[in-house]
């Protein structure tokens, strides 16, 4: 099939055959679709959409483009689950969740991915921790899965490589937005991970992917039915991106953040409900639970018995992690640490999450382009939620930076992004809407 007339059918609004869309995904693979013509079909698909079938398809075609993991030989002992989110500002859930599920009977391969834009990656936070080796190879991962039920890893490239390619060509052909791309993107590359159930966190708010409602819910829809139509049994939510999730921004402080969380010193009651709520779905889609309220009961024992800290601490091990990371993470600290005072006395009305996540960027805590090297020390520390009252002078934050000028930079960046009223609405609700198939 000629690369040209399948474009061409596809600008012309036309749906497209399975055979058409394996073509596209082979072409991606193999380098003989040319870079121009993957960006313009890929501009084609942003304009005219794609129908579930032909979401369905492009999501098989990409996962079959490269390996597709098979754990029936694995001896594994339980279901393998996993959790995708859309990204946020201080998402640390993945941290929680993989060993909360892993104590409650579930095996989490869990293909994460680094950080993009304004939000945060897991691999770059994991990384934090000195040794933690996020590239594993096949055998590896598997004797971790069966040893500790839950390896946070890198995707290898062996893993839908059409995806990887088409990724990166619509990163800079503006074609990011396309819901039916974003959809088969994300599920190709679960799907190859051999997953049996899949929960996601879909984020809207002023720090998440998808700013409006409208948005958010159509792409849950998308992520929730294509995957169904695939093959694998999947439930979104739609959680809350409107604040900071948890009270730290940047890679060691959220680590720092989760450990105090799995280990009962301090917990954000917000990250706490995602985490459960997340876990809860995801025990009971997997078939270990009758019922989510059974599902959620089985996690939250987990965490407060000390039963999932102590398997993150043996996964961050077998990875090659500190021996003890719940006694000493070895984790790296920022050389100027600086409160940013609150301005005026009154309440947090309002957040620009998605600019306190490029604060975090500029402080050197993300990449501005591929190839940049990450700082683990920097971010915030103390970030105020909607609704807290505060005095003139009380601490929004707390700035870690590698320089008293980039310290000062950041501040200026946080207060831009507070507005402090005399009173505020209560803060939206962590949960937005859950979507089953």
């Amino acid at each position: 099939m000629l690369a040209p007339e399948i474009i061409r059918r596809k600008r012309d609004g036309h749906t497209l055959q399975a055979p058409e869309i394996a073509a596209f995904a082979q072409g991606l693979a193999d380098g003989s679709w040319s870079d121009a013509q993957a960006g313009a079909m890929a501009m084609a698909i942003l304009l005219r959409g794609m129908d579930r079938a032909e979401t369905v398809a492009l999501t098989e075609a990409m996962t079959a483009s490269g390996a597709v993991l098979d754990w029936s030989q694995a001896g594994l002992p339980g279901p393998v689950l996993d959790k995708h989110s859309t990204g946020g500002v201080g998402d640390k859930v993945s941290l929680l969740l993989a060993p909360i599920v892993a104590c409650c009977g579930g095996v989490v391969p869990m293909v994460s991915g680094r950080g993009l834009g304004h939000t945060g990656g897991t691999l770059d936070k994991l990384e934090a921790l000195p040794g933690y080796t996020v590239d594993q190879p096949p055998d590896r991962l598997a004797a971790v899965l069966r040893s500790v039920g839950c390896a946070i890893v890198g995707a290898s490239a062996r893993l839908a490589p059409a995806d990887r390619r088409l990724y990166a060509i619509r990163d800079v052909t503006a074609t990011v937005e396309s819901v039916p791309l974003i959809t088969a993107s994300i599920l190709s590359k679960k799907r190859a991970a051999g997953l049996q159930a899949l929960v996601l966190d879909v984020k809207v708010g002023s720090g998440a992917f998808a700013q409006d409602a409208a948005l958010a819910h159509t792409l849950a829809t998308s992520l929730v039915q294509v995957a169904r139509g695939a093959g694998l049994p999947a439930t979104a939510l739609v959680t809350d991106m409107a604040q900071v999730l948890g009270s730290t921004a940047g890679n060691a402080l959220e680590v720092r953040e989760s450990l105090d969380a799995l280990t009962g010193r301090a917990a954000d009651a917000r990250l706490l409900d995602v985490t459960l709520g997340l876990s809860a779905e995801l025990l009971h889609l997997g078939g270990l639970h009758a019922s989510v309220d059974a599902a959620l009961q089985a996690a939250r024992q987990a965490l407060a018995s000390g039963a999932a800290a102590e398997r993150f601490a043996r996964m961050v091990a077998a990875l090659g992690g500190p021996a003890d990371v719940l006694r000493d993470a070895q984790l790296p600290t920022a050389p100027v640490q600086r409160v940013v005072p609150a301005p005026r006395a009154g309440v947090v009305a309002a957040l620009d999450v998605r600019a306190i996540g490029l604060a975090v960027v500029a402080l050197g805590g993300g990449r501005r382009r591929n190839g940049d090297t990450v700082d683990p020390r920097v971010g915030f520390s103390g970030v105020r939620g909607l609704g807290t009252a505060v005095q003139a002078g009380t601490p929004l934050a707390t700035v870690h930076a590698a320089s008293a000028d980039a310290a000062d930079a950041a501040a200026a960046a946080l207060l831009a992004a507070c507005r402090i009223d005399d009173s505020a609405p209560p803060p939206p609700p962590w949960l937005h809407a859950r979507i089953a198939g």
